[in-house]
């Protein structure tokens, strides 16, 4: 099962704080602004994945799927798929 809307929410602030070193603005730009790079988004897709228990297949996805916080709710919700097995 995926997760709402609100934990993806929550998940993906609390990742890119995570990797960014302090918290996220609403609607604040993390790739295109250079706060992350596309080597910090595969980490970022691995944190979600870990909090999240869920698996996000990277081949089809593009650094600007996870520019803010509201694409990368779109994005998880389009793509993740269940992580069965994984606590």
């Amino acid at each position: 099962m995926i997760p709402n809307s609100t934990a993806i929410r929550n998940a993906a602030k609390e990742a890119a704080a995570q990797l960014v070193g302090r918290p996220i603005k609403e609607g604040q730009r993390l790739v295109s602004s250079g706060l992350i790079d596309s080597l910090s988004v595969l980490k970022l897709i691995g944190l979600l994945e870990r909090k999240l228990c869920v698996v996000i297949p990277p081949e089809t996805l593009q650094p600007e799927d996870f520019d803010d916080v509201d694409l990368i709710v779109e994005t998880v919700e389009r793509v993740a798929k269940p992580a069965f097995g994984k606590a």
